[in-house]
């Protein structure tokens, strides 16, 4: 079984139903319900995604989008450690330090799924848009 760290711009395609990304997301949840891969979000994405979605629905129902997103996900802490790492990271965007530290703190992610791949240039894990990582599953 992969593992993956999902960026939350990719859980937010899938759950705002934004085209022409959202049914390439929604193939990847797909696959963490069939169990075929884990998909790991940071606990901070949860903030992020409900502050978005909030914009377009009411809150209770963000709020059972979100329920549902944690019954097919493993929420990835976001510790001191990853937070302090990423305050000394040269990455140029804080929220995307914060996302890739998260990744890096827990054992065993295979990958990172971004729609922003080039923001994670500097990155030791592979790096794959929600395309890539579609392929290396199949």
């Amino acid at each position: 079984m992969r593992h993956i760290f999902m960026d939350t711009n990719v859980v937010i395609d899938f759950l705002a139903g934004r085209e022409p990304f959202a049914t390439d997301a929604a193939r990847l949840f797909n696959f963490a319900v069939e169990g075929k891969v884990k998909i790991y979000i940071s606990a901070v994405s949860y903030n992020n995604i409900y502050y978005v979605l909030r914009q377009s629905a009411p809150g209770t129902v963000v709020i059972k989008l979100l329920e549902g997103l944690a019954d097919i996900t493993q929420i990835a802490d976001v510790t001191g450690a990853v937070i302090r790492q990423s305050l000394g990271s040269d990455f140029k965007d804080y929220e995307d330090a914060v996302q890739y530290h998260c990744a890096l703190a827990i054992p065993g992610v295979d990958f990172i799924v971004t729609r922003n791949t080039k923001d994670f240039k500097k990155s030791a894990l592979p790096v794959m848009s929600p395309v890539e990582a579609l392929s290396s599953l199949v």
